[in-house]
C-alpha cells in the first residue's frame, strides 16, 4: 500500500513506534568526536552510546544510505541511522530522498510495523523544515509498505 505518513509535532523519542530513524552523518567522523546535537544528541543522552559504538563498526555510510543498530537504553526494537547530509553539512534533494527510501527498505526487510522519522536535513543539514518535509512526503509517495509511518516535527516538551 502507498504510504501516507502521519505528521505530528513533538519529540521523536516519545513516539509509540517499533523503530526510530536517526538523521546521522556518513560515519566518516568518529561519533565520539562529534558534539551531540539534534536527534543524535537526544538519542545519545537518553539511549547511551551503544548504538553509536555499533554504528561505528559498520563503516562509512553512503550518502542517502541507512544502517540499523540496537536501540541502546531506548524502548524501541532498533534505530535506523541515515546519512542525510553531505561532508559540507548540507542536505540535498538526493540525500533526503534516498535516506527515506533506504530507511523504509530496512523497515520492510525487518518487518517492522511502525517507524518514526525526524525531518531529515532540517537541522544540521542546514535546510528548513518545509523543504525537508516536502521532499520526504514526495519520497514516501514512491514507497510501498504496510508499516505505519510518522514524521515528527520537533517541538520542545511535545
Amino acid at each position: 500500500m502507498k504510504l501516507k505518513p502521519k505528521i505530528v509535532y513533538g519529540d521523536l523519542l516519545s513516539q509509540d513506534v517499533e523503530v526510530i530513524v536517526n538523521a546521522w552523518n556518513r560515519n566518516i567522523i568518529p561519533w565520539w568526536l562529534l558534539l551531540p546535537q539534534g536527534v543524535s544528541g537526544a538519542i545519545k543522552k537518553k539511549g547511551g552510546t551503544k548504538p553509536f559504538k555499533e554504528l561505528s563498526k559498520l563503516g562509512a555510510i553512503p550518502l542517502g544510505g541507512a544502517r540499523i543498530t540496537v536501540p541502546g537504553k531506548l524502548n524501541y526494537k532498533a534505530i535506523i541511522h541515515v546519512a542525510g547530509i553531505n561532508m559540507f553539512w548540507f542536505a540535498t534533494e538526493k540525500s533526503v530522498t534516498e535516506s527515506v527510501i533506504n530507511a523504509m527498505r530496512l523497515v520492510n526487510e525487518k518487518g517492522f510495523e511502525s517507524v518514526a522519522f525526524p525531518l531529515i536535513g532540517s537541522g544540521s543539514g542546514n535546510r528548513g523544515e518545509e523543504w525537508s518535509l516536502g521532499l520526504m512526503k514526495k519520497a514516501f509517495e514512491t514507497i510501498e509498505s504496510d508499516a505505519r509511518v510518522t514524521i515528527v516535527r520537533f517541538k520542545r516538551g511535545g
